[in-house]
């Protein structure tokens, strides 16, 4: 107990090194402090906490879920609350873009927690700071690694279903489109493969990577490079007619558990989609993917760095934006 205790210092210390000395204090990502909102909001770590771990205890699952809308909101035109915005008369906005419809899920979690702050602290914390936050505890309560985050961002004003639909990696790119999207967001390739690790939690649905198991690129055969086995399990789960293709198969064989066995899927050739499988086939990320199946420690280090700058992708501060008070509309 004492060594994990040690190891989580280890990571909060680096990763909160990282994050205060990376940047140059007169740039929006100087501006953001662990404890921004110590004096105006003390409360703000125990509600978030508090309101996760309540998802969580009744669905493990919301933990993938939190992470994605992260991810999902901070690659897209930056971290600024915009996935979270309803779409209205005059916007459409990425709800309902192709890669979120009937998917992205956790919303009434970020909700809850904003209900909660507006009642302590009304108008003060950020929607983007909540998700921010929340993903953090998701990955924590999983397992994974803490990290202290960087807090002060505002809100948004708008969102862009075309932005979406053009800047969410699909499973089904090639991996060069990935990481040219994630350097137009000022990240590289070595987060693209750590981030990925996230897949360690969650379940991806069946037309996410279908085509792998009846007709993979027009073959009318499966994936050559998927495991048999877990092929014949996805068959079964994913049977080839149009009925199945919301059903859900685990990224990961420990799908609760955030750890490193997501890459030792990679090595066996039990990835779940092809933008995964195709990180051990490329020889810049292999090499990443081999020391993160040996290395589970080395895995959370570079998980908290990547995580904090993905969380200062695009980021609004002072007087950019706002702070909504509620998290699907502007005020």
């Amino acid at each position: 107990m004492a060594s994990k205790h040690l190891l989580l210092f280890q990571i909060t210390l680096i990763s909160l090194i990282l994050a205060v000395s990376c940047f140059p204090a007169h740039s929006p990502i100087g501006q953001l402090s662990p404890y921004y909102y110590d004096r105006s909001c003390p409360r703000l770590q125990w509600i978030v906490k508090s309101n996760v771990w309540a998802a969580f205890q009744k669905d493990t699952r919301i933990a993938a879920s939190l992470l994605r809308l992260h991810f999902h909101d901070c690659i897209v035109d930056g971290c600024e609350g915009s996935v979270l915005l309803d779409d209205t008369v005059d916007m459409k906005g990425e709800k309902n873009a192709l890669p979120n419809r009937n998917s992205l899920r956790g919303f009434e979690v970020i909700d809850a927690i904003k209900a909660d702050l507006e009642n302590f602290c009304p108008f003060t914390v950020s929607c983007t700071d909540i998700l921010t936050l929340a993903a953090r505890e998701a990955v924590y309560m999983s397992g994974g690694p803490y990290w202290a985050v960087l807090l002060g961002r505002r809100d948004g004003i708008t969102a862009s279903d075309k932005s979406a639909n053009e800047q969410i990696p699909s499973p089904i790119e090639p991996l060069d489109n990935i990481v040219a999207k994630f350097t137009s967001k000022g990240l590289e390739l070595k987060d693209v493969v750590v981030l990925s690790g996230g897949h360690t939690i969650g379940f991806a649905q069946c037309f996410t990577f279908k085509r792998r198991l009846f007709n993979f690129k027009g073959s009318g055969k499966p994936d050559p490079t998927l495991d048999t086995s877990l092929l014949s399990s996805l068959q079964s789960t994913c049977p080839n007619k149009d009925a199945s293709n919301t059903n859900l198969a685990p990224l990961d064989s420990t799908v609760d558990k955030f750890d490193s066995y997501y890459y030792a899927n990679l090595v066996n050739n039990s990835g779940l989609l092809e933008s995964d499988q195709a990180l051990i086939a490329d020889a810049r990320a292999a090499p990443l993917v081999n020391s993160y199946t040996t290395n589970p420690t080395l895995f959370y280090n570079d998980f908290a760095a990547s995580m904090l700058k993905l969380g200062n992708v695009g980021i609004l501060t002072g007087q950019s934006g706002q702070i909504r008070k509620q998290c699907g509309s502007v005020n």
